[in-house]
């Protein structure tokens, strides 16, 4: 069974940093591109940063460029968000996904961030 567990959200100040993390299963992680999605109240689902498999090209939505930066670990299975120069703005539950051979998509349950002061 494919899963997808995100971790690492919070509640942070403007200006502060926080890594999510994405934990796969059930599918041969270093096969598929992964990316991270926002979802803030009452908004679309926003496409964040991907990451290639083998993390040879990366991409990011431009509200984020410069501040987050996506990886993975194809040895933990794993692939994280840091997110530095945090901003209300930010404020969201953060959604991974993986886009596995043949076009299969799976989504991870998200991870609320809050950032307040």
């Amino acid at each position: 069974q494919v899963q997808l567990v995100e971790s690492g959200g919070g509640l942070v100040q403007p200006g502060g940093s926080l890594r999510l993390s994405c934990a796969g299963s059930g599918f041969t992680f270093s096969l598929a591109a992964m990316s991270w999605y926002r979802q803030a109240p009452g908004k679309e689902r926003e496409l964040v940063a991907t990451i290639t498999r083998g993390g040879g090209r990366t991409n990011y939505a431009d509200s984020v460029k410069g501040r987050f930066t996506i990886s993975r670990d194809d040895a933990k299975n794993t692939v994280y968000l840091q997110m530095n120069s945090l901003k209300p703005e930010d404020t969201a539950v953060y959604y991974c996904k993986a886009v596995r051979v043949l076009g299969f998509e799976s989504w991870g349950q998200g991870t609320q961030v809050t950032v307040s002061s």
